[in-house]
This record gives C-alpha cells, sequence and structure tokens, in this order.
C-alpha cells in the first residue's frame, strides 16, 4: 500500500479507523457509515442519479443507500422525452410521478433532467419535416410537463447539452428548424409554465475555455432577453489522469460572475483506458472492444484507488472552497455497477468511477471526501 494513500484517507469515523483499502469494507454495519448529506449539509446539495429499477426501489442495497447519502436526485432516463412523451397526443408520467413520490417520502429534492435535449427524441419527432410541426411539439412539450411538475420538483435542467466544443450552437433539430434562438425561447417557455421552478442549462466540457465561453455568451443571451436562466450545470464527466483543477476553478469564477448557481450535475471520475482521446459525454462516441482497455476486470489495484480518493479529494476541496457559489454536486449513479461509463465509450467494460462500489459499500474514494469535512477543510 502506498504511503500517500495511508496519509489521505486514515481517519477516524464514527468510532472505526481505516487504514487501507480493505480495512474500509470491514465497517461493523451499515449504520456506521458515516452520510454524505450530512457532512455536506450547510455546503451544497449531494445528489444522484436514478435508474427505473432504483426509483421502483427494487433495488434493495439502493433503497438502503440513498435516502442516507443523498437529497437530490436526478432521473437517468425517465423524463427525457422518448419516456415521457413517446407520442404526439400522449405522455407517460407513470415513472416520472414515482420519483416525485419517491423523493416526497424520502425528503429529497428532484432535478427534472430534461426539457429539451437532441438526443433521446421520441420516433415521431424525428420523423417531423416542417417547422412549424417541430415548434408546435417544442411548445406543448415543454409547457405540458413543466407546468405539471411545478412546485414538485426544485430545477429542471432546461436545455442540455446545446453546444459544439468550440463553444458554437450544436446541429440539431431544434437549431434547424427554430433557429439559434430556440434556447431563449426553451426557457421563456419553462419560465412561464413553471414560476415556482429553478432554471438550469447543462453540459459537458462547459469548463473548458472554448466551450465555457460559448456557455456564457448563451447564458448572457437568455438574460439579455429579460428570461429568467438561474443555474449552470457543468456535468463533470472527468478521468483521473486528466481532472482539469484550474479549468473547474476558473469556470466556477466566471458563472457565478453572471449572478446564477453553479451545480457539478453528473460528476463521475473514468478510471479505464480512453480511447482515441474522447473527452465529455457525446453518447454519438464509440470505440471497439479491445481487452487492454478493460484491464480491472477482477477489480480495481490499490493504487489505482489511491488515485481514484485523491482525485475526489482534490475536486471536493475545490467545491469547498467555492462553496458559496456552488448549490449541488450530483454524482452520476449511486454505484459502480450503475454507472454508464461501464458502456461507454466502449461496451461491456468495467469501470469504477462513484463513490460506492456494485455492493453498495463506500469506497476509499468515499473516506477521502468525507474527511475533508473531519479537518474542516
Amino acid at each position: 500500500m502506498q504511503k500517500s494513500f495511508i496519509k489521505g484517507i486514515v481517519i477516524a469515523v464514527g468510532g472505526f479507523v481505516f487504514l487501507n483499502c480493505s480495512s474500509v469494507n470491514k465497517v461493523k454495519s451499515k449504520s456506521d457509515v458515516p452520510s454524505l448529506k450530512e457532512a455536506f449539509k450547510s455546503d451544497f446539495f449531494i445528489g444522484t442519479a436514478l435508474n427505473t429499477a432504483q426509483i421502483e426501489e427494487k433495488v434493495p442495497g439502493a433503497a438502503v443507500l440513498v435516502p442516507k447519502q443523498f437529497n437530490a436526485v436526478t432521473p437517468e432516463n425517465i423524463m427525457k422525452a422518448e419516456v415521457i412523451h413517446p407520442e404526439w397526443n400522449r405522455y407517460n408520467f407513470e415513472l416520472s410521478d414515482k420519483l416525485v413520490a419517491y423523493a416526497k417520502k424520502n425528503k429529497i429534492v428532484v432535478n427534472a433532467h430534461t426539457l429539451i435535449w437532441h438526443s433521446q427524441l421520441p420516433q415521431f419527432v424525428r420523423r417531423i419535416k416542417d417547422a412549424d410541426s417541430v415548434r408546435m411539439f417544442f411548445n406543448e412539450h415543454i409547457t405540458t410537463i413543466a407546468s405539471r411538475y411545478d412546485g414538485q420538483v426544485y430545477s429542471w435542467d432546461v436545455v442540455n447539452e446545446a453546444l459544439n466544443e468550440d463553444g458554437t450552437m450544436r446541429r440539431s433539430i431544434f437549431l434547424d428548424k427554430l433557429g439559434d434562438d430556440f434556447v431563449v425561447e426553451a426557457f421563456r417557455l419553462a419560465q412561464k409554465a413553471a414560476p415556482n421552478t429553478k432554471l438550469y442549462y447543462n453540459d459537458y466540457n462547459i469548463e473548458q475555455p472554448k466551450k465555457r465561453a460559448g456557455a456564457i455568451a448563451l447564458i448572457k443571451k437568455i438574460q439579455a432577453a429579460g428570461v429568467r436562466i438561474d443555474g449552470v450545470g457543468i456535468q463533470g464527466h472527468w478521468h483521473i489522469n486528466h481532472l482539469p483543477l484550474k479549468d473547474i476553478e476558473e469556470s466556477i469564477l466566471e458563472f457565478s460572475a453572471l449572478g446564477i448557481d453553479v451545480m457539478f450535475t453528473e460528476l463521475d471520475l473514468s478510471v479505464l483506458p480512453n480511447p482515441r482521446d474522447i473527452v465529455g459525454a457525446d453518447v454519438n462516441q464509440r470505440a471497439a472492444y479491445e481487452a487492454k482497455l478493460n484491464p480491472y476486470t477482477a477489480g480495481l489495484p490499490d493504487s489505482v484507488q489511491t488515485q481514484l480518493a485523491k482525485s475526489y479529494e482534490d475536486v471536493f476541496r475545490l467545491f469547498l472552497k467555492h462553496k458559496d457559489k456552488i448549490s449541488r454536486i450530483t454524482f452520476w449513479g449511486v454505484d459502480d455497477g450503475q454507472s454508464w461509463l461501464n458502456g461507454f465509450p466502449v461496451r461491456g467494460r468495467t469501470n469504477y468511477p462513484l463513490l460506492f462500489d456494485k455492493e453498495f459499500k463506500p469506497k476509499p474514494a468515499f473516506y477521502s471526501v468525507i474527511a475533508l469535512k473531519s479537518k474542516g477543510k
């Protein structure tokens, strides 16, 4: 075991001293594990993304862990258009209603995700050819869904991933048919339909200078139109070998200077080799499977656990430094077994990007994050 790892996570929590990777998982009971939401309750919301089975409480480990560890949830897929609005005149609110009920029962706030996104659209939208019909869908979709959950969800990702890497607007059905102002119009409609809900723009890689500049210009455009935007979500799909701390800090400062909240909305730190230097979360990026790209099928070596724990400690130290500007940190998944990174950008891999392993046990990275609060940092 590396000395730096021992120094990093030797802490006393709940009467137990954790000395190394194996001892982390020797906690006597789940009740002995500290709570993220309690540790950071004076700083920011601690959230997680939930899949359908977890919302329906069909996963026993998650059913116990989520209410203890998190005070904010985001649905992975159930509020995306292809699920919640599968046909022109038909909405499916069954699962989203279950999410709202689940959150209310457990005193958790909901960040609803997402009203407008170019991906995961229902087939009927993909077949539309004329601009008038796209606008009709756009208007009715936002108004119907946002108004239904106003006052029941805390916030909406109104528009998701509307920018290219260079900060220009991404080509999409909405840009092509509705023009450059579709983001402003989406927020205008959401503002009217959901006056009691916070409204956010969400994207990946917007901590990077060029894309950040595009996001800032977009937010200023919304504000200049007299339309409400309450915050920006930086997704935070990063790699332990390339954690852009300087860019992250600059993005916190620059977005906050616009008078809006800053969130980190889909946080995970990949530990696997990155094929073709793929960066971010563009779901259209794919690479072929090779054994060398999936090196940890039998478990994560202690040296990599060390690096993961140190990376999470570093980024959370930065979050705490700017806690007055940050309102939420959401992990994109409850446990490693659920993580989308097991299938992106290479299908069939075993990744370990979160704070809880696939058996819902806290990892060394969990304790490195908790330790920041026990040290008063």
